[in-house]
C-alpha cells in the first residue's frame, strides 16, 4: 500500500461477543472448574444378563449366543444381534450394556478399517484384542460396561484358530472356550462334558445350540432365539436363527411321553 492512500493504516478490529451471563463477564471466571452437574438417576436398576460362548476345536470356531435384551425385569427387545461381524474372519460376541457393546463394536471396525488403509494388511486377531484392551483401559471404574469375545481366524499366524477375551477394564485373556453372561454357569455345564477337540462340525453346532438352549432355559434373562456362527479359514458362516421356545416344548413332549 503507497503512503499517499487515504486508507487508514490501522484499521479498529471489532470483534462480535454473544451475551454472556455476568458471571462469565470476567475473563478469569472462565478459568474457574465447572461445577458438574448431578448424575441422572435411572428409573431402574441396570441389570446385565445374556449367554454368549466360544469355544475352538478342529474344524475352526464357534460362537452362539441368545437374542433377549434386557432392562431390569422387563425384556426389552426378544431379537437382539449379539454376534457382530467384524471383517471377513472375525466375528464378536457382546454381553453387558448393549449401547456400549455397540458403540465400541463399530469403533473397533472403524479402527481395523484403517489399519488395512494404512498398512495394506488386516491387523491379526491379537493385535484387535490388543488394540481393544489399550482403548478400553481408560474407562476401567467408569459406568461403560463391556465384555466381548473375538472369534476369528488368522492367516498369518501360528495359532490360526484365536479366542479371546475382553472387557471394560482392560483385560484381556486368551483360551479355548469362554461363555460370557448371567447364564454362562449353565452354559459352562453343558460345554465342559461335552466339549472335544476332535469334533465334527455337526457335533459342534449342536454343543453351542444345546448349551445356550440350557442357559436360557435356566436363566431369567437369557433367552427367545439363538444365534450361532462358524469361523474357519474361508471365513465366517451363519446358521438360521432358531427360536429356542419351540425347542423346549418339543423336549418336554418328549419327556412326558416316555
Amino acid at each position: 500500500m503507497s503512503e499517499t492512500s487515504d486508507f487508514p493504516r490501522t484499521v479498529p478490529m471489532h470483534f462480535f461477543m454473544p451475551p454472556l451471563p455476568n458471571c462469565l463477564n470476567k475473563p478469569s471466571a472462565l478459568l474457574r472448574p465447572r461445577k458438574h452437574s448431578a448424575p441422572v438417576s435411572r428409573p431402574f436398576h441396570l441389570s446385565h444378563g445374556t449367554t454368549t460362548l466360544g469355544f475352538i476345536f478342529q474344524g475352526g470356531v464357534i460362537a452362539a449366543a441368545d437374542t433377549r435384551a434386557s432392562a431390569g425385569g422387563l425384556v426389552a427387545c426378544p431379537a437382539v444381534h449379539k454376534i457382530t461381524p467384524i471383517h471377513s474372519h472375525l466375528v464378536v460376541t457382546s454381553s453387558g450394556s448393549g449401547a456400549d457393546c455397540t458403540l465400541w463394536e463399530r469403533i473397533l471396525i472403524r479402527e481395523i478399517r484403517l489399519y488395512e488403509l494404512r498398512h495394506g494388511r488386516r491387523l491379526s486377531i491379537r493385535g484387535t484384542a490388543k488394540l481393544l484392551s489399550f482403548m478400553l483401559h481408560p474407562f476401567k471404574g467408569t459406568e461403560v460396561c463391556v465384555a466381548l469375545t473375538l472369534c476369528g481366524w488368522d492367516k498369518e499366524t501360528i495359532h490360526r484358530d484365536s479366542l479371546i477375551y475382553v472387557c471394560s477394564d482392560g483385560a484381556r485373556l486368551q483360551g479355548n472356550v469362554f461363555s460370557i453372561g448371567s447364564g454362562s454357569p449353565y452354559a459352562y455345564g453343558v460345554l465342559d462334558g461335552g466339549l472335544r477337540w476332535r469334533m465334527s462340525k455337526e457335533e459342534a453346532i449342536c454343543l453351542a445350540r444345546e448349551a445356550v438352549f440350557r442357559a436360557t432355559h435356566r436363566d431369567a434373562y437369557s433367552g427367545n432365539n439363538v444365534d450361532l456362527f462358524h469361523v474357519t479359514a474361508q471365513g465366517w458362516s451363519q446358521r438360521k436363527r432358531e427360536d429356542l421356545k419351540e425347542e423346549y416344548y418339543r423336549r418336554m413332549k418328549g419327556m412326558w411321553d416316555l
